[in-house]
């Protein structure tokens, strides 16, 4: 199956949509809701305001549209970059089946909206190398960075990603430095500033970040442990077969990788130090996860284990499907 996303070919857009109503076949028996927090951030408040009362007749649309708007997105993105062999829709395919694996990623919640804001974010990462103007660029990934956070709190985390990420991409100047962090202060400087004016200075709480210590799930349920196993599995295949091609790689090249594997690390870290926020923040994870899980399928010649990850990523995906409709 594998080799029908790694044509590029416009018929593959078709299979993608074919693969996504299958991976949340669920979606048409039951509904597909709102998960959010308001004290989450803004995404949380419009989507209880807005989405959360109509989204039983159309969730399910919403909800593919979603996933399918990232992984094409994400695809694009890393084909302009050649960051593999071949421009495919293998990336897109890897997304759409990643989002199969654990019930809790089943839902419209704010991490997944947020996902289009750290695209957005990691796009102007890679521009950083060799950039003609980076104090600019900087600035504006530190108000993008800014934006999301509040947009959705547990994103805070990305502070440390974008640090490291420039620490990788470019040599140490303290000016560049100074201008990332001044871009990653000022909305915060002038939200604080308004509710100083409006004399709310005492809600400037609920724009900020709660972090905890935390256990996102108390017990894993089975198609917890099965999801979660599975993830592993095919990230540690996706790491193989990326080792093995990346010392042949430009620098440029290398650098993004090394930008996506701080993302990889970092971001897993959400659920466990924000306050609620459970396996719903792991959404975030599948951006950088992706990219890994996708070498796995788009770097071997034989198509054998490629095929192998995938049947297996099937075999979860519908043992979830059954628990989401069942109970």
């Amino acid at each position: 199956m594998v080799f029908l996303f790694r044509d590029k070919s416009i018929i593959n857009i078709v299979f993608l949509v074919l693969l996504s109503l299958l991976v949340h076949l669920h979606g048409f028996t039951a509904p597909i809701t709102v998960v959010a927090n308001n004290q989450d951030g803004w995404f949380a408040y419009l989507l209880n305001q807005y989405l959360k009362e109509g989204v039983y007749t159309a969730g399910f649309f919403i909800y593919i549209s979603v996933v399918l708007l990232q992984s094409i997105r994400l695809n694009f993105l890393l084909a302009e970059q050649k960051m593999f062999p071949n421009s495919g829709y293998t990336v897109a395919m890897s997304y759409v089946l990643l989002t199969g694996l654990l019930p809790q990623w089943a839902a419209i919640s704010p991490a997944l909206i947020a996902n289009f804001l750290l695209i957005w974010i990691y796009i102007k990462i890679t521009r950083l190398y060799n950039h003609p103007a980076p104090k600019t660029l900087l600035f504006n990934i530190g108000l993008l960075v800014s934006l999301t956070i509040l947009c959705y709190h547990p994103t805070a985390i990305l502070i440390v990603v974008v640090l490291f990420a420039l620490g990788i991409m470019r040599p140490f100047k303290l000016q560049e430095w100074f201008t990332l962090l001044m871009g990653i202060a000022l909305p915060f400087y002038f939200l604080a500033s308004w509710l100083y004016l409006t004399d709310e200075l005492n809600r400037i709480g609920q724009f900020l970040p709660k972090m905890e210590l935390t256990v996102p799930v108390q017990q894993l349920s089975n198609p917890e442990i099965a999801g979660l196993s599975v993830i592993v599995l095919v990230l540690l295949a996706g790491f193989f077969s990326w080792q093995q091609f990346n010392s042949r790689l430009v620098i440029q090249m290398r650098k993004n990788w090394a930008a996506l594997l701080v993302m990889c690390f970092i971001l897993t870290a959400a659920p466990f130090i924000f306050n609620n926020a459970g396996l719903n923040a792991a959404v975030l994870c599948l951006v950088p996860f992706t990219a890994f899980v996708s070498a796995s399928f788009s770097y071997p010649k034989r198509l054998l284990f490629p095929n192998f990850l995938f049947f297996v990523l099937i075999g979860v995906i519908m043992y979830n499907n059954w628990y989401l409709v069942k109970f």
